[in-house]
């Protein structure tokens, strides 16, 4: 393959595992990385602030930021009243998290695996009606905190669904970062995602993507500087890293059109905002090229 499309997730995804930041800081970043060469940024969430007080300034956020016209841009929504809000303020790509794991489901959206299904069901249609595009993400595809391993056939049966309910696309989130290679081949000999969003918890991040490389997907998630994970699993630290994932399948002679040395810059922001350092390995040494 010549190219790979990222999402850039560290503007909701990120932010959310995250203290509050300032509404100026966000839109700081989203701006900086429209500038970055990224082609999909996934920019903010409209959930109920009791739930993820990081999201709390969705729609100013939005507002505000910039909104290049050469990036997609998405938003991630709940449920009805997410995508409602989604759809006035001119998204039309939108997201939804159904997880493998009913407990995890449970603990994330308060209702049980089936219950999300059944609500997705008949938000397809209300997003469709406003010219805009559904991606269901299945959390916990690769494993669960609570319940450990996920049957790959339980995986595909949530897709077999959603896409017989008319969803645009499908995701495979990797939500604790409990994927390896092994497990990789073994989800996707069974069904096919439109992309994966895997973390770096336990150091396998990039190893699963040349895995999924490998099995024909080239679409992935990655945060810059590392940031992320989910507010409801333990242990869910560590998106994978925008800026090692552009550096690997650059030198690789994979084309991703985004700007190494700028997502650095912004990588280098993102830890000033959050006045923390990011795990990123990239970050701290720099890319092959920069020389002692």
């Amino acid at each position: 393959m010549d190219t790979v499309s990222i999402r850039e997730v560290a503007p909701r995804d990120g932010l959310q595992n995250e203290e509050p930041i300032p509404t100026d800081s966000k839109v700081r970043l989203i701006d900086a990385l429209s500038g970055t060469g990224v082609r999909r940024i996934e920019a903010v969430s409209f959930v109920h602030p009791r739930a993820i007080p990081q999201m709390a300034d969705a729609d100013e956020v939005w507002a505000r930021a910039w909104h290049n016209p050469d990036v997609r841009y998405s938003a991630l929504i709940p449920n009805t009243r997410g995508a409602e809000r989604a759809i006035a303020a001119g998204f039309r790509e939108i997201e939804v998290v159904v997880s493998a794991s009913d407990t995890h489901n449970r603990r994330n959206l308060n209702r049980s695996t089936d219950e999300s299904l059944d609500d997705i069901t008949g938000l397809i249609p209300l997003i469709h009606a406003a010219g805009a595009k559904l991606e269901v993400i299945v959390a916990t595809s690769f494993g669960c905190p609570f319940e450990g391993d996920i049957d790959p056939e339980r995986v595909a049966s949530i897709v077999e669904r959603v896409r017989a309910d008319g969803a645009d696309r499908i995701a495979f989130g990797d939500t604790t970062g409990m994927a390896t290679p092994r497990r990789v081949r073994d989800l996707l000999s069974e069904v096919r995602p439109d992309l994966l969003h895997f973390h770096d918890t336990r150091g396998t991040g990039l190893a699963n993507v040349l895995t999924a490389l490998e099995l024909g997907v080239t679409e992935f998630d990655a945060s810059v500087g590392g940031i992320g994970g989910c507010p409801y699993a333990p242990g869910a630290s560590g998106n994978i890293a925008t800026e090692e994932l552009v550096h690997m399948l650059e030198d690789m002679g994979i084309r991703t059109g985004i700007d190494l040395d700028k997502l650095i810059t912004v990588a280098e922001l993102a830890e000033d905002l959050l006045g923390r350092t990011l795990p990123s390995g990239v970050l701290r040494a720099g890319p092959r090229t920069r020389l002692v």
